[in-house]
């Protein structure tokens, strides 16, 4: 059980919020008047009031609303708690949907303090049941559960591409496939071939995302500047290698080359992460292969399934 110690808003995005006594949050909007309100992930902001109490006492002397967070929240741990959590304030009813968030460029306190809390402490929801909050209103963790659809993000890596030479169209095909499938898309992203870069998108799309799946496309090939293999393996924490191994067999029946793919499958945190090839054939065909068999695995990596054992018939 937390409190509501202070409620922010503000009508620009990139800066500090001024507090207010109450709000109305909107459904899968957020707060009505606030800059960072819209139909994304991140309408609503939190921020636990004993992490800015701490971040006080190390000199910062910094306001509710100086972060750009909508609620100061006593009482919870913010980042402790998984992507999905359900949060109820009377009648609103908030999901997490992300944890943390990049900074690209350093506030002013960051300046001052050379540190900041909000991207390692902050967290984000989505207003999920709509309704008035106040300041002093008691907030707790909701203890029904409402079934998410499988999510998951595509990359693509193309020099090309990312200079607009060559259009994607493996990205736009897989997005496709999933959505068509019940998955939900995320994020559809397309950036060059550099492993740093891909490298940061996947952390953030695991770490503060919580994805179940991404998939990227291309780069898996004998080329100087396919590297995808290795950007991802970079990032894992744990091998998975069943699936580039089920993915090659299977293409092998299709054509030979097959043999020359540098494909991986790997984990992090919870996330699956599997890359495919260039070709929008050859990803369908490789989607054929793992598709209908991954969520198993991804309800384990959840934590749903407590037993795995195939009951066999006995005669």
């Amino acid at each position: 059980m937390g409190r509501v110690s202070a409620i922010c808003v503000s009508d620009v995005r990139g800066g500090p919020k001024s507090p207010r006594e109450r709000a109305y949050f909107q459904r899968d909007w957020g707060i009505c008047g606030d800059a960072h309100a819209g139909s994304w992930h991140r309408q609503v902001s939190l921020l636990g009031a004993e992490n800015i109490a701490a971040f006080n006492r190390r000199g910062a002397n910094v306001m509710p609303g100086a972060f750009g967070e909508n609620l100061v929240v006593e009482g919870f741990d913010f980042p402790a708690l998984p992507v999905g959590t359900l949060l109820r304030c009377g009648p609103v009813l908030l999901e997490l949907t992300q944890i943390g968030k990049e900074c690209h460029s350093h506030c002013e306190i960051f300046k001052r303090m050379g540190d900041c809390i909000m991207p390692r402490e902050g967290v984000f929801a989505r207003v999920l049941e709509e309704g008035t909050i106040q300041v002093g209103d008691e907030m707790a963790l909701e203890t029904r559960q409402i079934p998410r659809p499988w999510q998951t993000a595509v990359i693509t890596l193309s020099d090309k591409g990312a200079v607009g030479l060559r259009e994607d169209k493996s990205g736009p095909a897989i997005a496709k496939r999933l959505e068509d499938s019940g998955w939900e898309v995320a994020e559809q992203i397309l950036i060059a071939d550099e492993p740093e870069l891909l490298q940061r998108h996947l952390i953030r799309l695991a770490d503060q995302r919580q994805l179940d799946l991404i998939l990227t496309t291309g780069g898996t090939g004998f080329g100087p500047r396919d590297n995808t293999p290795e950007a991802v393996l970079a990032v894992a924490h744990r091998n998975a290698p069943g699936i580039a191994e089920a993915i090659r067999t299977a293409s092998a029946s299709i054509t030979p080359r097959a043999m020359l793919s540098r494909g991986v499958s790997v984990i992090r945190g919870k996330t699956l992460i599997i890359t495919l090839p260039g070709s929008p054939k050859a990803c369908m065909e490789c989607m054929d292969v793992f598709l209908p068999v991954i969520p198993h695995g991804l309800e384990l990596l959840r934590g749903n399934v407590e037993d795995c054992a195939r009951l066999e018939k006995t005669d």
